[in-house]
């Protein structure tokens, strides 16, 4: 079998030795010293995916990264960045450009094996289910008259998970390729959120900063909804919402069964967090403390960015209104316990609410 391209992109020729010493044996890999070569060869050769440096002279990585995301011919190709630079800062311009992952430098040759592994094993799960959702979708233009056009519900989602991983492996659930606005910031907004209620909850430093990275993986499994019942603006049917209900499932399928920790814990909260205490909640019905801690964080985090935040089918929530409807929901739809937690580290909630402001709202996207 013909192996698969990775195109490797750094102006120090010794940091290329190092990679391609690293991947060499399973890779066909290709080497650019400078931004354009790289936007040459990913035109030409169409790697299966790029490892690019940030900090080059002339062209930056961001900006070969932008150019690459803007081309149709390059768009699809998942970019990791290996860098030196490690603020907050620079991982959130990166994934807002379309970025799937951050490594840091020095790099460690498990982790780039394993990131690498991962990126490549979600573009192929993503062409899989393009093909689905397309045969789908065809079935659904002969039997409902009303719909004259559908769009494969994997085309936008793909798009979308570009820019939703606050940090994947220490990023993960980034790395899904959403790119709407609520999976963008949201994904920070919520992912933070979590951490902070986690830690307050009792979990160790390392627990809550591994949920910070599992977290934003919540809704990966909303790639194999289709458009027409995702990017509804009306209430969903039965039938459609049959459907919607089952996208913990596929995102539990996605993300599929692990030994990392990170990965295990990602599939958890993909298949949890729309469980309710009092187990009215879907897909399992699970009640209590029958539901995992980490699925009942992320519910709570994930409902407050919701009502908190501006869209397009409706006007933000005030602060206070939000917590109303938490207490209201205390001991029903949510962990009481967990509620009494999140009240009294609102301060940090509303810190980081307002860190990660949207700026604007697209149009016609849906939660």
């Amino acid at each position: 079998m013909e192996k698969q391209k990775i195109l490797a992109v750094d102006d120090t020729p010794e940091n290329l030795d190092v990679v391609r010493s690293i991947l060499g044996g399973s890779y066909n890999i290709l080497l650019a010293v400078n931004g354009t070569l790289a936007l040459k060869i990913a035109r030409a050769q169409q790697p299966s995916l790029i490892l690019l440096d940030i900090m080059m002279p002339g062209m930056d990585g961001y900006e070969v990264c932008q150019q690459l995301k803007s081309d149709p011919q390059t768009k699809h190709i998942p970019i990791i960045f290996l860098t030196a630079k490690d603020q907050v800062e620079d991982e959130v311009k990166g994934f807002i450009l379309g970025a799937a992952d951050f490594i840091l430098k020095p790099i460690s040759p498990p982790i780039l094996q394993s990131r690498v592994v991962t990126h490549l094993a979600l573009a192929d799960q993503r062409r899989d289910l393009e093909n689905q959702v397309a045969a789908r979708t065809a079935d659904l233009r002969q039997t409902l008259s009303q719909l004259e056009e559908t769009n494969c519900a994997l085309q936008r989602s793909i798009e979308e998970t570009q820019a939703t991983q606050l940090e994947i492996v220490r990023r993960l659930g980034r790395a899904s390729d959403y790119r709407d606005n609520e999976t963008g910031l949201h994904v920070i907004r919520m992912s933070n959120y979590a951490k902070v209620l986690a830690l307050a909850a009792g979990f160790s430093v390392e627990r809550a900063e591994l949920l910070l990275n599992a977290a934003p993986m919540h809704d990966v499994g909303k790639i194999g909804v289709p458009d027409f019942i995702l990017l509804k603006p009306g209430k969903l049917d039965e039938a459609e919402w049959h459907m919607m209900r089952q996208h913990p499932h596929m995102g539990a399928d996605i993300i599929g069964e692990h030994d990392n920790p990170l990965m295990v814990l990602a599939r958890e909260v993909a298949l949890t967090h729309h469980e309710k205490w009092n187990g009215t909640g879907y897909p399992q019905g699970l009640k209590g403390e029958e539901i995992p801690i980490s699925g009942r964080i992320v519910a709570i985090a994930d409902v407050f960015d919701a009502l908190t935040t501006q869209r397009p089918y409706k006007k933000a929530w005030s602060v206070e209104k939000a917590v109303d409807l938490l207490k209201q929901e205390r001991g029903i739809q949510f962990d009481p316990l967990l509620v009494d937690h999140f009240l009294r580290v609102l301060p940090t909630i509303i810190e980081i609410k307002e860190r990660y402001a949207e700026e604007s709202i697209p149009p016609n996207r849906s939660m």
